[in-house]
């Protein structure tokens, strides 16, 4: 990534999953980089995270939550509301936004106070209120659209203590991983993890401080909130 120097440290979070992987993969010729995932971090345990973050050799220019809960452990996304069930939307939000907030409750104080950082979430276009028109996934629809205002939010904070920091959400589109493999019907621009790593990558290398607190597709287009 151009904005960033060789040797700056690139932490993915969610780094053994697919696109994770694809990101620290595209990383490693350019930065020095820290993939962390369970058994270290679980995104339901504070504790882990916190220690994760602790243990961080050196300040992290870049952060990439890569994490994501869509279906599996019996759930599968909700066609309607009859199918709402409380362990399903719990386990959603502890997976798509609860651990992210965690997540930038330990390690968004780790960004330098200056010059140039970024810390990014994978988000989803179908978190987007505005955007929905199709109804239904009720759960993973809420939880992303719960990760998009936490990201949103902490880029106002952040604006204050880290200025030259960017906080951004991005939508990765349709990649062939386990998360997406049920749902990509024919007609989608299903693409190969590393193509969606190199798509995101350009993105975030070209975002702003005052793009900061955005929500993005693997295009650079603003999303709807």
């Amino acid at each position: 990534m151009k904005s960033f120097s060789a040797g700056d440290l690139a932490v993915i979070i969610g780094g053994t999953g697919g696109l994770g992987a694809a990101l620290a993969t595209a990383l490693e010729p350019d930065m020095r980089v820290i993939t962390l995932g369970r058994p270290e971090l679980d995104l339901t345990g504070e504790p882990s995270i916190a220690q994760a973050a602790a243990g961080l050799p050196a300040p992290p220019r870049l952060i990439i939550i890569a994490t994501g809960f869509l279906h599996g452990n019996g759930f599968m996304p909700e066609k309607t509301f009859a199918s709402l069930s409380p362990d399903h939307l719990a386990h959603a939000f502890a997976i798509n936004a609860i651990g992210p907030a965690l997540i930038l409750k330990h390690f968004l104080p780790l960004l330098p106070r200056q010059g140039h950082s970024v810390i990014a979430a994978i988000s989803a276009k179908v978190g987007s209120i505005g955007d929905n028109h199709a109804g239904g996934w009720y759960s993973y629809r809420a939880a992303k659209a719960a990760l998009n205002q936490l990201i949103h939010t902490a880029a106002i904070e952040l604006r204050h203590k880290r200025p030259d920091a960017i906080c951004a959400a991005i939508h990765p589109g349709t990649v062939d991983t386990k998360l997406s493999a049920p749902f990509a019907k024919t007609g989608l621009n299903v693409r190969p993890p590393a193509t969606a790593a190199a798509e995101i990558l350009a993105v975030l290398d070209n975002l702003t401080p005052a793009q900061s607190g955005g929500f993005f597709d693997y295009k650079g287009d603003i999303l709807p909130w």
